[in-house]
């Protein structure tokens, strides 16, 4: 369609916006809170080892995602990958509009964890804040959140870059805080039976590795807005592989400071390691000075989170997929305003939930459909759909789609049963409503 028509979207983010709405996503609250629970895996830094796992599940899947985000840049991102991998009048329709369902659910939840971190933080400044009080300032955050989207694409850009300077600049004093005052007793005090293979040494592993995989999150949030970049097929490969080799950079750095200074059984117990590992070494002052700055980083986060997300069910709508009300732009401001809408209220309902909860819940939502879906989509688009081009190609094909296929399996598989369980529901259920909708409509598989 036409810009002129009112319903498509202007391309106007280039590679800087491009890699900023990707890291500020990818380098939000996530190693503040997870690195005790990542350590506390496998009891110590041999975790380290959960993090290689992780860093190469994410690294591979990134150049799957660099190729179909070149090849397909539409609003939607992994809509439209799996959409026309699988045949957008066959099976590539039920699977795009299972992926929208899931982002229903995994969208939101994700937000949901920017949200909940973001308020633990703020327990530095009031420690006597109750539960009740930190979930109901969660869903503040969430309404506010979708009051600062509700504007035009070039006013959320410029809010985007001030928002990833500040988030820069967080990162960079922690990374150089930790290597001046880096303690490898500490850092490395591995047990010596540490790596000895027992019953519960790989599903630990693998719980390890999904928390290092939620920490990578994002790498492919530049494809959800992938109608509205300058030059896709060289743009999206280049901030889709930056911004995940800065991520890999930046989060060992933060993570490997925060345990070169805070003692390992310490650090897997902190509530607040962020603020812990600076007060050991400037004082109070600087662990608050530091919970304020990840609480902007934290906002930076869900910020872009929503902004990619609002774009899928949009994309879903104005394909007749999902529902038609939600494939309208604002009349003035031209963007999906009731797709956004829609993905800012789940993740208000969401942040009332335990942060535990929803890490897993959505680690367990999206790795089927998403992760083991698109790459799959990848290798049919490869096989089959030769009309595609492709502009950028992964490198070493197929090894970056065989490990991310892999990796995602093992992980999903550790999750824990209410987890798993959770993630396939949700799938079936997704079919179930997929199915009264295609016979009613006389779409695929029922069409005559």
């Amino acid at each position: 369609m036409s810009e002129e028509s009112g319903t498509a979207l202007p391309r106007r983010l280039g590679i800087f916006n491009a890699t900023a709405v990707n890291m500020s996503n990818m380098v939000g609250i996530g190693p503040f809170i997870t690195v005790p629970i990542i350590l506390a895996t496998l009891g110590g830094p041999q975790s380290y080892l959960a993090w290689l796992v992780g860093a190469v599940i994410a690294l591979a899947d990134g150049l799957v995602v660099a190729e179909l985000g070149a090849a397909l840049p539409a609003a939607g991102g992994n809509y439209v990958f799996l959409r026309e991998g699988f045949g957008p009048s066959r099976m590539g329709r039920l699977l795009a509009f299972l992926f929208v369902w899931q982002i229903l659910f995994a969208g939101p939840l994700e937000i949901a964890s920017g949200n909940i971190g973001m308020v633990q933080y703020l327990r530095v400044f009031q420690p006597g804040m109750t539960d009740l009080q930190s979930r109901l300032i969660a869903t503040g955050v969430g309404v506010f959140l979708v009051f600062s989207l509700y504007r035009k694409i070039n006013d959320v850009a410029r809010i985007m870059t001030a928002l990833w300077i500040a988030m820069l600049a967080t990162t960079g004093w922690v990374i150089i805080t930790g290597i001046l005052n880096f303690n490898p007793s500490l850092a490395f005090d591995i047990p010596p039976e540490a790596f000895k293979l027992n019953a519960g040494f790989l599903p630990g592993l693998g719980k390890g590795a999904a928390n290092v995989l939620y920490l990578f999150l994002g790498y492919d949030q530049i494809c959800y807005l992938g109608a509205e970049v300058k030059e896709p097929g060289r743009t999206i490969p280049r901030a889709v592989v930056y911004s995940n080799l800065g991520v890999t950079v930046l989060e060992v750095g933060r993570s490997l400071g925060f345990i070169g200074v805070v003692p390992g059984r310490k650090a897997m117990t902190s509530e607040y390691i962020g603020s812990e590992f600076m007060s050991r070494i400037h004082g109070p002052w600087a662990g608050q000075l530091l919970a304020a700055l990840i609480v902007i980083t934290a906002f930076a986060s869900v910020f872009a989170l929503l902004l990619g997300y609002s774009r899928v069910p949009y994309a879903a709508a104005q394909d007749g997929i999902f529902f038609q009300w939600l494939g309208e732009l604002h009349p003035t401001k031209q963007f999906p305003h009731r797709s956004l809408l829609l993905i800012g209220a789940a993740a208000i309902a969401a942040s009332l939930f335990k942060l535990e909860q929803v890490i897993l819940a959505l680690m367990a939502a999206r790795i089927l459909i998403q992760f083991v879906g698109h790459t799959v989509a990848a290798i049919v688009i490869r096989a089959r759909r030769r009309e595609i081009a492709l502009p950028f190609k992964m490198w070493a094909y197929p090894l970056p789609a065989l490990v991310s296929v892999t990796g995602y399996l093992y992980v999903f598989s550790t999750l824990g049963l209410y987890y798993i369980l959770f993630g396939i529901v949700t799938i079936a259920a997704g079919c179930g409503v997929y199915l009264i909708s295609a016979r009613r409509q006389g779409r695929w598989p029922f069409q005559h």
